[in-house]
């Protein structure tokens, strides 16, 4: 486990070139947050430097799981996501899948003269063909019993088969989440970040993208909860974080899971 107290492109800058198993991370969503005064230093350049260093130290078949939202400005959406996805291609990666993230509870958010906000981007990128995908199969079949089913036959005859369903297929690529205080962690210290995701979403993103041994890395660890969800899943892990005091809360949570062991 590596925590690194800096910025995150200049970081990145000293790891190995394809040593980079899975990324998981949330950058700064446009000015949305201030982040202990940092967010001042966001900016585009910082996010396309970002995305190219990520490109260069991520194996060849890994995954960047990228989750982000657009500030609301006079109205309307900014559209940096998309520019971000966009940018990532250009930089090599594939978009392997555009993924939605549900927000259940919590505050709502975007324009009062649009739909209430309550979905945010996770976006899936690979580099060249994908090598894991461990993919999550919890969604309830409504037809499991064997049943009869028509299939046409070369000659364009039909014949009748008998098809049984699991009881759970693959799930959806929106992912639903409680969110709000004391749902997306039960870590009091993690809340003093402005901005966290559900634990479980990071938890289920490490499992579908990566195997117990690899090396996850989150280049805007916050408080922590990507180095947290994969320690306790036996993976390695290397955070960055710009901002010293979150350094220390994501060390003591992921000391914590360390303790358990």
């Amino acid at each position: 486990m590596k925590i690194i107290n800096g910025d995150c492109v200049a970081v990145m800058k000293t790891l190995e070139e394809n040593s980079i198993d899975l990324t998981v991370t949330s950058p700064p969503y446009d000015n949305l947050r201030t982040y202990n005064g940092n967010n001042d230093l966001w900016n585009e350049n910082v996010w396309k430097d970002t995305i190219k260093e990520l490109y260069r130290v991520t194996k060849d078949g890994g995954v960047v799981v990228w989750v982000v939202g657009d500030a609301t400005i006079k109205g309307s959406e900014t559209g940096t996501s998309f520019k971000q996805a966009l940018w990532a291609m250009e930089c090599g990666f594939n978009l392997h899948d555009t993924m939605f993230y549900f927000k259940k509870g919590g505050l709502n958010s975007g324009s009062l003269q649009a739909y209430q906000q309550k979905v945010e981007y996770m976006f899936v990128w690979t580099k060249g063909k994908i090598k894991t995908f461990n993919l999550i199969k919890d969604r309830k079949n409504k037809h499991t019993i064997p049943r009869k089913k028509m299939k046409k036959q070369k000659d364009g005859s039909y014949k009748e088969q008998i098809v049984t369903t699991a009881p759970y297929g693959t799930r959806y690529n929106m992912w639903e989440y409680q969110t709000g205080k004391h749902h997306s962690t039960s870590d009091e210290e993690a809340l003093t970040h402005p901005a966290i995701f559900p634990e479980q979403l990071a938890h289920d993103h490490i499992i579908s993208w990566s195997n117990e041994g690899d090396t996850v890395l989150d280049p805007f660890m916050g408080s922590g909860t990507t180095g947290k969800m994969a320690k306790q899943l036996g993976r390695n892990f290397i955070g960055i974080e710009l901002d010293p005091e979150y350094c220390k809360i994501a060390e003591a949570r992921i000391e914590a899971i360390k303790n358990l062991k």
